[in-house]
């Protein structure tokens, strides 16, 4: 099996075999705990546009951000803690961001895409390990998918190093990256659309025991399906 890590938007186009879209802050924790609150329905689009005639036509519940902020007439923001006691049993959701999101619709000439965040990294690793694919590429999203986030690097390097044996210390990786850029707005309290709940519950390593399949639709959408994996 060959790992590769790739970056940003432009590393999701080139990316191929099973590929690993990773947002930590905070895409992808917010879909998983969004999942976990019973979604039936979940569509991760690019476009805010196409995100909003979705949920007219599914009757769905709008998710997402620009710039960190939730976008006008949303329902929430890109936040899991808005999120975490939810019930979206039986409900759609609709989901945009500036790179989580953006990676799934562009990862066009992947073999299979799932999402990444440390809340599901162990099923993460398990599920490559079931599959055992001759490729796999990790894309670190980024801050806007266009630059360098130390939280989704740091990811993709945890799921690599996991799936090759390499020793982890994920209590030293959480405790460094309280402390990069990234992370500043969870601990600022003028910013409110990011608690600093968001940084534990991003952080809460393993707390979920499935995966987050993406399937391509015609109209430009990914739609999210949960796969639960029995050793993770």
């Amino acid at each position: 099996m060959i790992v590769n890590v790739v970056e940003c938007i432009e590393g999701a186009r080139r990316a191929k075999g099973l590929v690993v879209v990773i947002d930590v802050f905070r895409a992808f924790s917010v879909a998983c705990y969004a999942v976990d609150n019973g979604v039936e329905k979940y569509f991760a689009v690019g476009e805010i546009d196409l995100a909003r005639k979705l949920a007219v036509d599914h009757t769905g519940i709008l998710v997402g951000e620009r710039d960190c902020i939730k976008v006008e007439g949303f329902d929430y923001g890109n936040s899991p803690a808005e999120i975490e006691e939810v019930d979206f049993s039986g409900k759609t959701v609709v989901h945009t961001t500036s790179a989580g999101t953006q990676g799934l619709v562009g990862a066009v000439q992947a073999d299979e895409i799932i999402t990444g965040s440390f809340v599901n990294a162990g099923a993460i690793v398990e599920y490559i390990r079931e599959q055992q694919p001759e490729v796999v590429t990790l894309v670190a999203m980024g801050t806007g998918g266009s630059m360098r986030a130390q939280e989704d690097m740091m990811c993709a390097m945890y799921i690599k190093n996991e799936l090759e044996d390499y020793p982890n210390s994920f209590e030293t990786l959480k405790k460094f990256l309280a402390g990069v850029d990234s992370a500043e707005k969870f601990f600022d309290e003028s910013k409110e659309y990011a608690p600093e709940r968001d940084f534990e519950l991003c952080m809460s390593l393993n707390r979920f025991d499935f995966v987050l399949r993406a399937e391509p639709r015609e109209d430009g959408a990914v739609c999210l399906s949960k796969v639960t994996v029995a050793s993770a």
